[in-house]
């Protein structure tokens, strides 16, 4: 893999959460309209619940996914927060091949 994001957070940065959500989600869309996409999304700890039912930024993950952007949700993650049943756009994933494609890929970038 070339490019990955992390996202490991359901909200943008520290601080207000709601701002953070924000920005989360202008961030996906800014992400889904460049030319240049990552090859894959990773998600875990409060990121996966991005990947889930409910999710206000499921057009720009959906989006992502149609262009061919690998979408990765940790399994333990969604298990913690009993959300695996819930998952709306992606695969599940597990701690063996997030940290193959990180250690693999040229570019890692973390939000």
């Amino acid at each position: 893999m070339n490019r990955v994001i992390v996202i490991n957070s359901n909200s943008f940065g520290k601080g207000d959460e709601l701002l953070g959500e924000k920005l989360m989600g202008a961030f996906l869309k800014k992400i889904w309209v460049r030319q240049d996409k990552p090859d894959a999304i990773i998600f875990y700890n409060s990121g996966v619940k991005l990947v889930a039912k409910g999710s206000t930024v499921l057009d720009a993950l959906n989006g992502l996914y149609d262009l061919g952007v690998e979408l990765l949700a940790c399994g333990t993650c969604l298990d913690h927060f009993e959300i695996r049943d819930d998952i709306a756009v992606g695969r599940v994933s597990n701690m063996e091949e997030i940290s193959s494609i990180m250690m693999e890929a040229n570019s890692v970038i973390t939000v």
